[in-house]
């Protein structure tokens, strides 16, 4: 019997040699040490929720409050400084150019009348010449044109004529319609139709003028 082995006790109980029966380690501290990390966790959760809930009716970060439909930031509308610390214009207030016109004096107008009245190309002519339009030749429309304007008039020059004359001396005859033909000049052929009383007030002519000379405000950030 070993000394370890206490009086009066034997046989299954019996401690012999160096060897000791292994005990197991208690699970009641297992089951502490998972109670507390689970706790450890329920309790970051739970503050990242009340973030979140804090953000939401708060209105959110400047981001939030500044990004578009399409969930992209839209920039400032309010004026930024520059480094040379000049205020520069915001977005969505920045103005383009207007179209810039040609002057009057500028455009030589043909006018040809293609209605019954007679006299109106001469008439209109002169009331143009006022206006400051260079006049070149006057008289009854061509063939092609006489008797088949139905509208206010028509307005005939080269594709450059487009980009300015165009719109100056439509301003003077609103409801005339604009046609492009193969001439290489820059004059414009005023062919008066049925529907033509007068010119516009020349007043009116100057206000539409004015429009599409004025800068255009640039188009601000999609969905701001």
């Amino acid at each position: 019997m070993s000394m370890l082995t206490p009086p009066g006790m034997g046989g299954k109980y019996r401690i012999t040699g160096n060897r000791y029966p292994r005990m197991r380690r208690p699970q009641g501290r297992r089951r502490v040490v998972l109670a507390a990390a689970g706790a450890t966790v329920a309790l970051g959760l739970t503050g990242w929720g009340t973030l979140q809930l804090i953000d939401v009716f708060s209105g959110g970060s400047d981001t939030a409050q500044a990004a578009g439909r399409n969930g992209t930031p839209c920039e400032r509308t309010g004026p930024r400084t520059t480094a040379q610390g000049a205020s520069a214009p915001a977005a969505g207030t920045a103005a383009s150019a207007g179209k810039k016109l040609p002057k009057p004096a500028d455009i030589t107008v043909n006018v040809y009348n293609a209605t019954k009245r007679t006299g109106l190309a001469k008439e209109t002519a002169d009331a143009l010449k006022k206006r400051g339009f260079t006049i070149g030749k006057v008289g009854n429309a061509p063939a092609a044109y006489d008797k088949k304007v139905r509208n206010t008039g028509l307005l005939l020059g080269a594709p450059s004529a487009t980009r300015g004359p165009f719109d100056v001396l439509a301003a003077q005859v609103p409801g005339t319609t604009t046609r492009n033909d193969a001439r290489t000049g820059k004059d414009i052929d005023l062919i008066i139709g049925d529907r033509f009383t007068a010119l516009t007030a020349r007043k009116d002519a100057d206000r539409t003028l004015a429009a599409l000379a004025a800068p255009k405000p640039a188009p601000s950030a999609k969905g701001c």
